[in-house]
């Protein structure tokens, strides 16, 4: 077994200690948090037997990955921390807030010795690892284009304290935008250059729900970003990330071949339906859908096995530190209006076929 910590014990750590629990290739033995309190709560009710502060997290001996789930903001110093105490590390989504921090936590990882994983890990789910079968099998014939929408009124409606959404870091581009543009990167490779453009419906915000009810708060990002992207293969995506729209869409990501249109499933889940559509057809035709379902933390259990290997793992730094240049290109196009280049890469991962099963 791989002796696994968690730092970072709010909301999120639960999906991953619920699905570590099924998977027994890993093993949970520590957990830490700024509040000490809540880390001995999540160590308690999961059996884990050490729970403190992250130094004596970094500093046990079982530890062999770190899985880093704090806020976005705090990404970078903890994986710094991570990767300083000689553990491999995994990061929540995004790996670091901008594309110079990344490039120094993968370096610092490279001399150090150890492994950058990070989510999201819903490209190895069942559903879009059915996609990207289908994709190497020619079933859209030569991959020419993508179109993704993730839209909807925004997460203050339902959010007990949604303020950080709204500040640098967040906003629909890098809440949400790393299930699809990793989607995207994981199916056509990397990007090489982005145009874009955005805009914010409201400067100010009012919390819907909980006991913050009724207070506002200041938007501080763009609230709706549409996107094109040109890929190193020769493909386009046209994409769309918005906190303002009255109509709620999140499963939208449609792949374009010269014989035919593949509908793939949401990215920010492990499975779903997979459509497929060729030229004339009447209907569409429902793909078998074959993979792991097992969820948040599969990223996790995959890098596990590929270091026992001595291969590359999936869910790699790499990759995820694309994404990041990704969307910080976008970002800057939106406020320059050009083009702007993408010059990062990685090596695009394979199929996963000795996926666990569930």
């Amino acid at each position: 077994m791989t002796g696994v910590a968690i730092v970072g014990c709010g909301n999120i750590s639960r999906r991953y200690l619920d699905n570590f629990a099924a998977m027994p290739e890993l093993r949970v033995v520590a957990c830490a948090d700024l509040d000490a309190d809540r880390a001995r709560a999540a160590a308690e009710k999961y059996g884990v037997p050490v729970a403190g502060e992250v130094s004596q997290v970094l500093d046990h001996p079982d530890v062999e990955i770190v899985v880093n789930l704090t806020v976005p903001a705090a990404h970078a110093e903890v994986a710094m921390a991570a990767v300083a105490a000689g553990r491999h590390v995994y990061n929540e989504k995004p790996l670091t807030l901008d594309p110079a921090t990344g490039r120094e936590l993968l370096a610092a990882a490279e001399r150090a010795g150890v492994r950058v994983g990070c989510a999201p890990d819903t490209f190895l789910g069942a559903g879009l690892q059915t996609v990207a079968r289908a994709l190497a099998d020619g079933a859209i014939g030569r991959p020419l284009s993508a179109i993704t929408i993730l839209q909807g009124p925004g997460p203050e409606r339902w959010h007990p304290s949604p303020e950080f959404f709204f500040k640098p870091g967040a906003g629909p581009l890098f809440d949400m935008g790393p299930y699809y543009l990793t989607a995207l990167a994981v199916l056509f490779g990397p990007v090489t250059k982005v145009a874009a453009n955005g805009s914010r419906a409201h400067a100010r915000r009012t919390v819907g729900s909980g006991p913050l009810a009724g207070s506002v708060f200041d938007v501080e990002v763009l609230t709706h970003v549409s996107a094109l992207l040109e890929f190193a293969g020769g493909q386009r995506a046209t994409t769309v990330f918005s906190f303002d729209s009255p109509l709620a869409r999140g499963d939208f990501l449609e792949l374009t071949g010269t014989e035919a249109t593949l509908a793939a499933p949401d990215p920010n889940n492990f499975t779903g339906p997979v459509r497929l559509r060729r030229t004339g057809a009447p209907e569409w035709t429902d793909l078998p859908v074959e993979g792991t379902t097992l969820g948040r933390g599969i990223g996790v259990l995959e890098m596990a096995r590929a270091i026992a290997a001595g291969r590359p793992h999936r869910a790699s730094g790499e990759l995820a530190a694309h994404v990041v240049e990704v969307m910080a290109a976008i970002l800057q196009s939106a406020e320059e209006g050009r083009f702007v280049p993408v010059t990062s890469t990685f090596v695009p991962p394979a199929v996963w076929e000795d996926h666990p099963a569930g």
